[in-house]
């Protein structure tokens, strides 16, 4: 199971270009495997961290999906949403992100990770669900 996180502010969100696995090349949010016994958002807000140096505030659910994009993996994905709280972007993990930036809302780059790209359909359109057919 994966967890992502759309962390926004003052209207854009945090997107980095993926590297090395599934996905190579798309732009995502933070995000990733959840560990043993841990909740959602301490997962996310431990992604963050990890992966950009950001603190974050104001955790929320945001989307369940499941995701069949990259077959043959198959994932189950919680999307969180966050508010930056303090902390400027940088690449804390180099072999798995080539760069952190903040991108609008409504024009991010491309091409988007699918959980990325469902993510953003999630805040526009005020979806909480998307199964494999997306």
């Amino acid at each position: 199971m994966g967890v992502g996180v759309t962390v926004v502010r003052d209207g854009m969100v945090l997107l980095g270009k993926r590297l090395g696995s599934h996905g190579a090349g798309e732009y995502s949010t933070p995000g990733g495997h959840l560990e043993p016994l841990e909740s959602f958002e301490a997962c996310g807000r431990r992604e963050v961290r990890e992966e950009c140096g950001l603190e974050i505030t104001n955790v929320r659910f945001q989307f369940v999906a499941n995701v069949a994009k990259y077959a043959p993996r198959h994932f189950v994905h919680v999307g969180l949403l966050a508010d930056w709280a303090s902390g400027q972007a940088r690449v804390l993990e180099p072999d798995k992100c080539e760069g952190w930036g903040w991108y609008p809302l409504g024009s991010p780059p491309g091409p988007l990770f699918e959980m990325t790209r469902l993510a953003l359909v999630a805040l526009r359109d005020n979806r909480v669900y998307f199964d494999t057919d997306g």
